[in-house]
């Protein structure tokens, strides 16, 4: 049985073992990220690979908006741990289930990641052509 800790992380604390945090608050609670956020869990696993298989669920499951149905508070909306906890256990289970779907489907993001990442870096450099074109243009007017 795979052991995952969750529990709220607190300021200048270290991990040793492999770990990601998640956002608890605000409209975008349930996002993973490898650095911790201020208002965050952390999910302490116990080898590398664990850790980036459920490091991917939680990004699925934050891209489909999952947690949305379980943010309380206003006007600063957060996440329960006792929610997260809860349905975050489940869903991991049903979808590690099914392995080598998951397998397949972390590869598309992953692959989707990538070409968004090149998108950006393709669109500054037209913008920074763009840029030096119009410098250019006025340099040569005297203006």
């Amino acid at each position: 049985m795979l052991k995952i800790i969750i529990k709220a992380h607190k300021k200048d604390v270290q991990y040793g073992n492999p770990h990601f945090f998640v956002l608890n608050k605000g409209i975008n609670s349930g996002k993973p990220q490898k650095e911790p956020f201020t208002n965050s869990f952390v999910l302490i696993f116990q080898n590398e690979s664990d850790a980036e298989n459920h490091f991917n669920v939680a990004y699925s499951l934050w891209n489909s908006k999952f947690w949305r149905p379980y943010l309380v508070g206003y006007p600063i909306l957060f996440l329960r741990i006792e929610y997260f906890k809860m349905e975050f256990y489940t869903q991991a289970k049903s979808i590690m289930d099914e392995f080598e779907e998951h397998v397949k489907k972390v590869a598309a993001i992953k692959l989707a990641k990538l070409r968004e990442e090149q998108y950006h870096k393709n669109i500054a450099i037209i913008n920074e052509a763009k840029r030096e074109r119009v410098f250019w243009y006025y340099k040569k007017k005297g203006l």
